[in-house]
């Protein structure tokens, strides 16, 4: 119950973090080449809203709109980067623009995403790209403490599944659109843009001073970065299949569809194949620029007024500030405010389908003609295990016996536990387990004379001769000692659950100093294990009987009854292979460990009455070849 206490909610956290859509070198490229598209004249009325807007905050934001040519180290925030700052790094508007303007760690976050932006287009391979993914979240962690818990529990970077096949693209704006649906990418644009092009109307009023002015122009403009955030997320693969399932499910879709990619059609009619998540190409780019350049052309038409919008009736935009609706702890679409009658749903579309129908027709709902779903590794397990063991002895139990030799056996066992793999990416590590099951060891390859050139004669002459015993295990990743999920996890919960929610997230990632996060390469994956798992195996129990073995003593041979408590601890993990259908996971694993054999409960058997030899601990290095199967609840 304590571990549940602390992974539990952490396991349901992460599961929407790392749902959300393309990182933010993506939403930023998008926003850039939107902006680009825009004709002379709108680019000038952009460009002059922007000047407006930057008074006083000449510091933190650049003199252009955009800035194409940004490094690796960008002195300052453009606003394509809000569209990426927005959603994954800030809940709300007004959230984002303080944190745009004000925090001190916004700038590394902007140096990390043009950093994982080189770092994608110069990867070779497969495992080059996960890796560069996977550095960039660990960094992106330490800068932003909120990255992976500012994330609700809910579907607002996603489409809305179809209810029905005949479901047109009018019926659908309404769905989304409706106070009480479920947060959706649509509805949220929706909400964000109209607060937008009602602010940006009201500048053209007269008597507002140079600082209202001002205020008005960021206010406008966050709002839009903000909505053009969720319009650029339903361009992504794995946004567009289709929500709804348990955790597992939409996540495992989610990134099956991002990676391998999906053939949609708009609902204008064109048809276009597009990938997601850390995965965007050009043409991806493309297509969701074309979109997003309509937004803002909206934006820069309301300004000059050429879009006529009705912003008096408004209430929820009155204020010269961003809009406040958090999407992180909200669930449900708020409701449009008037102050008079006109019905908002027809004011609404008579202009956003301008740029709500040149968007994907996301999947049916569950049922006849859905997308085929997929699984990721979350949630309760029960499996099997079976091991090749060896592990090379330091030496026997008689004190003295400092010969060396090799043992072999085989392990089996069951497993219950909690699959958190690969959930903020691949090379992430949340796998908790338990295991109990039995072994069976050879006799050692080196004698109990200590002489070299005597030839052991089965478990007779053999320094450790065979046994078999009871084997435990345990897995948990840690935060920064191993074990600390255990003991200050469930304390933290109670005090603040957030806190304890980002130590489980930096515990599966790799640790506070992240040297246990996976390495992938192109025969496989390694992991530094060293303190997440933990073996044990009792020998010579009263199941099994109490092992026997022959020690020199200074009279000649002794026969001595033992039990014994051997610990292994892991330290290094090689993975081959891994195969995963919609519940059930298999995998090759070779690990290397160290571990330590501590004798007890001895007794001289032979010769009677004569002083017993003491026993002493064995040290040893080991590997286990393991066949890990798992099927999920």
């Amino acid at each position: 119950m304590r571990l549940r206490s602390v992974v539990l909610p952490v396991l349901l956290l992460l599961c929407f973090h790392t749902a959300n859509s393309w990182v933010y070198p993506e939403h930023r490229r998008i926003a850039l080449l939107a902006i680009q598209k825009l004709s002379p004249q709108q680019r000038a009325v952009l460009d002059k809203l922007w000047a407006q807007a930057r008074r006083g905050n000449e510091g933190r934001l650049t003199a252009s709109v955009i800035d194409p040519e940004q490094g690796l180290h960008p002195p300052q925030i453009d606003y394509a980067a809000w569209t990426g700052i927005s959603g994954d790094h800030s809940c709300s508007p007004n959230d984002m623009l303080d944190i745009v303007l004000k925090s001190d760690w916004i700038l590394n976050v902007a140096h990390i995403a043009a950093q994982l932006e080189a770092d994608i287009r110069t990867a070779r391979n497969q495992s080059e790209h996960i890796n560069a993914i996977r550095n960039s979240d660990i960094r992106l962690q330490r800068a932003d403490a909120e990255y992976a818990t500012r994330a609700g529990s809910n579907n607002v970077h996603f489409l809305m599944a179809r209810p029905e096949v005949n479901t047109d693209g009018s019926d659908y704006f309404v769905l989304c659109h409706a106070a009480g649906a479920e947060l959706n990418a649509i509805g949220m644009y929706s909400w964000f843009h109209t607060s937008a092009l009602n602010k940006i109307s009201r500048l053209r009023e007269d008597g507002r001073t140079d600082e209202e002015k001002t205020l008005l122009a960021l206010a406008a403009l966050a709002d839009e970065a903000f909505a053009l955030h969720f319009l650029e997320d339903v361009f992504a693969s794995g946004h567009t299949a289709g929500t709804w399932g348990v955790a597992a499910v939409r996540k495992g879709t989610h990134d099956y569809y991002n990676e391998k990619g999906l053939e949609v059609t708009t609902w204008n009619g064109e048809r276009a194949v597009i990938k997601g998540d850390a995965y965007m190409r050009d043409e991806d780019a493309a297509f969701a620029a074309e979109s997003v350049t309509l937004s803002l052309q909206q934006l820069i038409m309301a300004a000059t007024g050429e879009l006529r919008v009705r912003h008096e009736g408004d209430l929820t935009s009155l204020e010269e500030r961003p809009d406040t609706f958090n999407v992180c702890k909200n669930n449900f679409q708020p409701r449009w405010q008037r102050r008079d009658t006109v019905n908002m749903k027809r004011e609404v579309l008579t202009y956003l389908p301008q740029v709500l129908r040149a968007t994907p027709v996301p999947g049916l709902a569950n049922g006849v003609g859905e997308l085929p779903r997929f699984r990721a590794e979350l949630g309760m397990f029960y499996g099997v295990s079976s091991s090749i063991n060896g592990r090379y002895a330091f030496g026997g139990f008689a004190e003295g016996q400092t010969n060396q030799g090799f043992i072999g056996g085989l392990g089996a066992g069951l497993r219950f536990g909690l699959g958190l793999d690969g959930v903020l990416n691949e090379a992430g590590d949340g796998l908790v387990f338990v295991q109990a099951g039995i072994r069976q060891d050879a006799s050692s390859s080196h004698n109990f004379l200590g002489d070299p050139n005597a030839t052991p004669v089965g478990a007779l002459t053999s320094a450790i001769p065979g046994r078999a015993g009871w084997d435990f295990r345990m897995r948990l990743p840690f935060w920064l000692l191993p074990g600390d999920l255990l003991v200050v996890g469930p304390i933290l919960y109670l005090i603040s659950p957030q806190k304890a929610q980002e130590m489980g997230v930096i515990a599966v990632n790799g640790g506070l100093v992240p040297w246990q996060t996976g390495w992938q390469t192109g025969i496989g994956r390694f992991q530094v294990i060293l303190g997440r798992e933990v073996g044990l195996s009792l020998y010579g129990t009263s199941t099994f009987g109490n092992d026997a073995l022959f020690v020199p003593s200074p009279n000649g041979i002794q026969v001595i009854s033992y039990s014994s408590t051997k610990w292994d601890f892991p330290f290094l993990e090689y993975r081959p292979t891994r195969s995963f259908s919609l519940n059930q996971a298999s995998s090759l694993l070779v690990q290397f460990s160290a571990g330590v054999d501590l004798p007890y409960n001895t007794q001289l058997l032979e010769p009677v009455g004569e002083p017993q030899v003491k026993l002493s601990p064995v040290w040893y290095l080991g590997a286990r070849i393991i066949f890990d199967w798992r099927k999920y609840f």
